[in-house]
């Protein structure tokens, strides 16, 4: 069987150690090649042909923010996943990153002096992004055997896209009040996520009539450079979760890195609340906690949205949407950069509408709209003005 050609880039020779070892030592992947910094590993890219690239950000002469851009003029699908350090700067960078082209990122063990520490660090985090970002090699490769072995048998997959809107995968018979007003919309996201955000959020008016919170799979520092850089192109306003930061419309609440976000109901209104508690689907934040309490405090006055992203949070939550009379959207697999959370939502029949993500934006303004008079042309703002107490009563 084929393996995964793998290129590391990385000035440091211990990381390039580490991640040549740990890499290595799985059976389905090939390290090809190593290069000290971007000069080089353009030099190398013809004669390896690598299938994936691990990128430093922070080299000498040339570093991961120019290789990249180098390298996606002449290669625009090839798969990088930057190296980022946890650090404001290595955060900024990796958003910057990101937004040239970059697949994903993983950020750098902390401790590079224990080895072991750091070679499970890169076997749980990069191991299985390479092997995503690379998955249809190996489909290929298996169609071209049962090709040549005359097994000409259909397979499940969910590599084909769905027609948009179309209801594709089998219902489960979930309630939803359809058409019924919603109260808050909820956002799931993960791989790829930085940038369908960034799409996202443009298409939405100052006047948007119902508050936003969102969970993105980052690392601390990380949540708040985004939640600053998605509320400068936006005309809805966008935050960092605090504990007790109000749910008012037009404003989004991002979770901050490593804290579970939920939202809470008082005799005020409904607020943020923030828990460390064991991560989920090996996340914190993860999308499961907080769209469970979106669903807890909502009812079917919530719509749940699932974005790009790899592994399956969210199913629970929106099971537990939908359960409550919610609706559920995702994003389709075309548009998306892995369609791993949003495809195993649609697969389990939870899905109302499935879209690619240029329409995604305008289908939830229009729900969010629904049953209110808001104008989105003045700026005016809908009637209600607030989450009320009553999101949900039972």
């Amino acid at each position: 069987m084929r393996k995964i050609r793998v290129l590391v880039v990385d000035d440091s020779v211990v990381i390039r150690k580490i991640v040549t070892d740990a890499l290595g030592a799985d059976p389905d992947i090939e390290v090809v090649g190593v290069a000290a910094n971007g000069r080089i590993a353009l030099a190398k890219l013809p004669h390896l042909n690598p299938d994936l690239v691990t990128l430093d950000i922070e080299m000498p002469e040339m570093d991961g923010l120019q290789t990249l851009a180098a390298l996606r003029k002449a290669q625009v699908k090839l798969p990088v996943i930057m190296f980022s350090t946890l650090t404001q700067r290595g955060a900024s960078a990796t958003l910057d990153a990101l937004a040239l082209g970059a697949s994903d990122y993983v950020t750098k063990p902390a401790n590079v002096g224990n080895v072991m520490a750091g070679m499970q660090r890169i076997r749980d985090e990069l191991i299985p992004k390479v092997k995503t970002f690379c998955a249809h090699l190996v489909k290929a490769e298996r169609k071209a055997l049962r090709r040549d072995s005359g097994d000409l048998g259909s397979t499940l997959s969910l590599g084909q896209p769905a027609p948009p809107g179309s209801a594709v995968f089998p219902s489960q018979g979930l309630p939803t009040q359809a058409g019924g007003k919603i109260e808050v919309v909820a956002i799931g996201v993960s791989t790829g996520g930085p940038n369908a955000l960034a799409a996202l959020f443009p298409q939405w008016p100052a006047s948007f009539p119902v508050p936003i919170v969102v969970v993105q799979h980052m690392p601390p520092m990380f949540t708040k450079l985004l939640a600053d850089r998605l509320s400068g192109k936006s005309a809805v306003r966008v935050s960092e979760g605090q504990v007790g930061m109000p749910l008012l419309p037009a404003q989004a609440i991002i979770a901050p890195g490593d804290f579970h976000m939920l939202v809470e109901q008082d005799t005020t209104g409904v607020r943020v609340s923030l828990r460390q508690g064991p991560p989920e689907n090996s996340c914190r934040p993860a999308v499961d906690v907080l769209f469970r309490s979106v669903a807890h405090v909502f009812g079917p006055r919530a719509l749940g949205v699932v974005l790009t992203g790899m592994g399956q949070d969210g199913l629970r939550g929106c099971e537990a949407i939908k359960a409550a009379g919610g609706q559920v959207f995702v994003q389709d697999e075309a548009s998306s950069v892995v369609w791993g959370m949003p495809g195993i939502v649609a697969k389990a029949g939870l899905a109302d509408k499935i879209l690619p993500l240029d329409q995604l934006g305008i289908e939830i303004l229009r729900r969010a709209e629904e049953g209110r008079m808001t104008s989105t042309t003045s700026g005016a703002k809908s009637p209600e003005g607030q989450v009320h107490c009553a999101a949900q009563q039972r």
